[in-house]
């Protein structure tokens, strides 16, 4: 579903960022195209992720849409004759680096349909909760392209067999097959989406900030060549956050039978 945009000069947000007990919550608010990545919305999406990242009291970020569409892709509109600067291709892989770079968790909300680029973005987020009824397709090979900058965030998820066949056919398929080759982590019934993502939420909320930005670092390392030399790291790793304030102040509240000082109130 590539989106066509149509011109926007009523000089609001076609992305809204807003915070509350801890949750950054970023809004795709561009239905006219179906949230299609276009210049101006990228830019926006990038400050707003930014902006939240340097937050310290954002604990989880939650990138969600308006409209029956989360995202159509990109804007194949503003495509036409473009170069490669204005297609977006220093801009995207940036949003989908800083998803996937980001200390801070990002949980996508999916109410409908994505499509290409915005499956790229699905991917770079470290949960995914998806409506049933949402689709999802790499719908590049039909319009003549490939998905090469999204393949980056993507194929870290998929199986081999599933990438090969939905890059290459660009079938749509659903939220349940979404969830079964590794794309998003839940499709649930749309009248419990929102509680589904506000208990990911919840969830993320309870982990300390330092220990969940470690943990995205150890989950995108390198391994060793051998056993013995991922122990020896993993061994030191380890070692640093017990003895570090997070984890001595985690143990303190374990013994003590209270909530850690981290855990945002609200």
């Amino acid at each position: 579903m590539p989106g066509v945009s149509e011109s926007d000069t009523s000089g609001t947000e076609l992305v809204h960022l807003d915070v509350a007990s801890g949750v950054a919550t970023i809004t795709l608010d561009s239905p006219h195209n179906r949230n299609a990545l276009s210049a101006r919305l990228r830019r926006e999406l990038l400050a707003h992720l930014d902006a939240a990242i340097a937050d310290d009291a954002v604990r989880v970020i939650v990138l969600t849409h308006t409209g029956t569409v989360f995202c159509a892709g990109m804007d194949l509109k503003e495509s036409r004759g473009a170069d490669a600067q204005q297609q977006g291709v220093t801009e995207v892989p940036r949003i989908l680096q800083t998803l996937w770079d980001s200390p801070t968790p990002v949980i996508a909300r999916l109410s409908g349909p994505a499509r290409a680029g915005g499956v790229g973005i699905v991917a770079a987020c470290d949960v995914a909760i998806a409506a049933e009824d949402a689709t999802f397709a790499f719908s590049e090979v039909r319009i003549g392209v490939i998905p090469a900058v999204i393949s980056v965030t993507v194929l870290p998820r998929l199986s081999a067999r599933a990438a090969h066949e939905l890059f290459l056919t660009g079938e749509t398929f659903d939220a349940a097959r979404a969830a079964a080759v590794g794309l998003i982590n839940r499709a649930v019934p749309a009248d419990g989406l929102d509680d589904e993502v506000a208990r990911y939420a919840h969830m993320l909320r309870l982990g300390a900030p330092g220990a969940l930005a470690g943990a995205k670092e150890m989950l995108r390392r390198a391994r060793p060549a051998t056993m013995a030399e991922d122990f020896a790291e993993m061994n030191t790793l380890s070692a640093c956050y017990f003895a570090g304030e997070e984890g001595q102040e985690g143990i303190r509240a374990f013994g003590e039978k209270r909530t850690p000082s981290w855990v945002p109130q609200g």
